[in-house]
């Protein structure tokens, strides 16, 4: 039988993305509503929108 860990484990260590913002393709409005969004999200601060819409956007040229 194996013993419990009693101590602490060290934390994981996740990389941090540097991957440049997408960009909307031009004349899409898909696309143009996401920036929209992801912009007035920026400027109050929610950045878990922000993260979304970039999530989306690098998503959204699949469809095009």
């Amino acid at each position: 039988m194996n013993e419990p860990t009693r101590y602490s484990t060290p934390p994981v260590e996740l990389p941090l993305r540097l991957d440049p913002e997408p960009v909307p393709v031009e004349g899409c409005a898909g696309c143009a509503e996401l920036a929209a969004v992801r912009s007035r999200a920026r400027v109050v601060g929610d950045w878990t929108t922000v993260t979304d819409c970039d999530v989306f956007l690098r998503r959204h040229p699949e469809g095009h």
